[in-house]
């Protein structure tokens, strides 16, 4: 029988090399941490950082760069006089969170890449790890903790019920795959530039929601007009309720009533998209409002020949308006005011169909849907790429790896 190669699926060419397997015990040695709580922890002042477990679960990325991180101090009460040097965190260091109410997160780890000059320690729920010796690449390690092998250990070695924990000697014992530091190094460059793309997308897409939010308030409190195609102004918005421009449409379909039933048109709830059907009830475009529950106030546009629970209010255009633009105009609206009941919320349309809105003409109402789908359009095209992105690198990191 011959031997099973220990190399990845995926690799640059110019390395040919078997990747030695060894414990994580016998490539990190592990150092004396903090229980400090968030309340010996403040973001204003101190001389000392604290990285605690839930910022790791929660906010800190991968490779964790203390320039761009919001990190916060420890207190200056509380006494660290008796904190020797060697266990304050240092580039290379990996930072474990040892505690977890899911399979998900628990073991999950940063890799310190730049401490921008900062003491800092790793605090509450935490181990520090730090490599031996100098066979291990900066950025290499945060991506290869990230690999379903490695992940699979990790969750097959966590203990506990409600809360996981996993204890340095089983954290030991996981099998880690390394090649050579001259392919650590082209790798991880090679994901830092991945990470990159992905954090600039990230960026733009954040970006455009806000311009778009923006130019929504200012079209909506008309400091932003519009104009006809001839360059002619528009007449004056009018002052009308919702109920004044809009039509009350009724579901009463169950979800129990679909489950045997598969078609071409698409039904939904309160979530989105749930099936496809063989029958719908609405002919035309219209606007969907979560009635009930958490998401209360959630709105939709939903395109024509579809349906919706009964869970959901149909809003539909009066002639002389536009649907497309009467679903921007009541995104506006702030429903909590017409939220009822204390178990489960609840709104009605009785309620808020008599808020006062300023509608302008057929003509503008179009020209501003139209400006803002398309808007609307370039997010969601960012927001597919950064989903490839996404998924490129998840990828990448079951494959690169061993």
């Amino acid at each position: 029988m011959s031997e099973v190669e220990n190399i990845p699926q995926l690799r640059f060419p110019e390395f040919g090399d078997d990747w030695k397997e060894k414990p994580y015990g016998e490539n990190y040695r592990f150092l004396t941490t903090n229980s400090f709580s968030r309340d010996k922890l403040n973001y204003d002042f101190g001389e000392v950082k604290n990285i605690h477990y839930g910022d790791i679960h929660t906010k800190f990325k991968t490779l964790f760069d203390m320039s761009i991180e919001t990190v916060p101090f420890i207190n200056d009460d509380v006494d660290i006089s008796r904190i020797d040097n060697d266990n304050y965190c240092q580039v290379g260091d990996l930072v474990v969170a040892d505690a977890s109410e899911d399979y998900g997160d628990i073991g999950k780890t940063i890799e310190i890449v730049n401490l921008d000059l900062k003491k800092t320690l790793a605090g509450l729920h935490t181990f520090l790890a730090r490599p031996m010796g100098n066979s291990i690449s900066i950025g290499f390690m945060g991506n290869l903790l990230k690999s379903w092998k490695v992940r699979k250990q990790v969750m097959t070695v966590a203990q506990g019920s409600k809360v996981l924990g996993l204890s340095k000697t089983n954290l030991s014992k996981i099998k880690l795959s390394l090649p050579t530091k001259p392919e650590q190094q082209k790798i991880a460059a090679f994901l830092t530039a991945v990470d990159t793309k992905i954090e600039q997308l990230s960026k733009k897409q954040e970006l455009l929601g806000e311009y778009k939010k923006g130019l929504m308030q200012q079209i909506f409190s008309q400091i932003i007009r519009f104009k006809a195609d001839d360059g002619c102004d528009f007449p004056d918005w009018e002052e009308k309720k919702l109920g004044d421009v809009s039509i009350r449409g009724v579901s009463n379909i169950s979800a129990n009533q679909l489950e045997d039933n598969n078609g071409d048109y698409k039904i939904y709830g309160a979530t989105g998209h749930l099936k496809n059907i063989d029958f719908y009830t609405e002919e035309d475009c219209y606007v969907a409002i979560v009635k009930d529950g958490a998401g209360a106030g959630r709105i939709m546009l939903l395109e024509s020949k579809t349906s919706v629970l009964g869970t959901l209010a149909i809003i539909k255009a009066k002639q002389g308006n536009d649907i497309n633009f009467l679903y921007w105009l009541i995104r506006t609206i702030n429903f909590r005011k017409y939220i009822v009941g204390s178990t489960i919320p609840h709104i009605y349309y009785r309620d808020y169909q008599a808020e006062n809105l300023k509608i302008p003409s057929l003509s503008e109402q179009t020209k501003i849907a139209n400006f803002l789908s398309s808007i609307d359009s370039k997010i969601e095209q960012v927001g597919k790429q950064l989903d490839e992105s996404k998924q490129f690198k998840k990828a990448l990191l079951q494959q690169m790896f061993v």
